[in-house]
């Protein structure tokens, strides 16, 4: 077996370009919801199907959209992200759930960090990919899975973009 990558992509993909060019369009507050949502629906299962047992995941979820609403402060917010952190360290033996792990976390941790957004595509791609087809493939058939992934999330951020956003997040990419 070929030694597994925590992320799939690059950052010069065509297909991560585009979509970091749409993310520097958009609000940090769309941002994060965005990558929260995507997060939930298509990521949060992988973790939850390896260790059902395990609701860390789902409250660090659950605390966004309480902050969101204005119910919980960034303090507690990151605290919530900390224990994705811990999940994802525990889950050290299942490379599918840890990538889920650290994809909530960065999920969560772009609506004050938009550049935690990337982690979305590269970590959910490799969650999805691990947990879609094992771990014994070639590096190729991860490639196409994370280009078709990161294609899908570009889509469900259109749909819910604000068009001609008043106040884009200020982005500064890394990478």
């Amino acid at each position: 077996m070929a030694k597994l990558r925590k992320m799939l992509g690059a950052a010069d993909s065509p297909y991560i370009l585009s979509l970091m060019s749409l993310i520097e369009t958009q609000s940090k507050t769309t941002i994060g919801d965005w990558c929260v949502d995507y997060a939930e629906k298509y990521i949060l299962n992988i973790y939850e199907k390896a260790f059902p047992e395990d609701d860390r995941l789902r409250l660090a979820v659950e605390a966004y959209r309480s902050y969101r609403k204005g119910e919980l402060k960034l303090p507690e917010l990151k605290k919530a992200v900390a224990l994705t952190v811990q999940a994802a360290k525990e889950a050290e033996k299942n490379p599918a759930a840890q990538a889920a792990a650290r994809t909530i976390g960065q999920a969560i941790g772009a609506v004050y960090t938009p550049t935690h957004s990337l982690g979305l595509a590269f970590y959910g791609a490799a969650a999805i990919a691990y947990d879609r087809v094992g771990l014994e493939e070639k590096p190729e058939v991860y490639d196409q899975i994370a280009a078709q992934e990161c294609a899908k999330m570009e889509e469900a951020l259109r749909a819910c973009m604000v068009e001609n956003e008043k106040n884009p997040a200020k982005i500064k990419w890394y990478c």
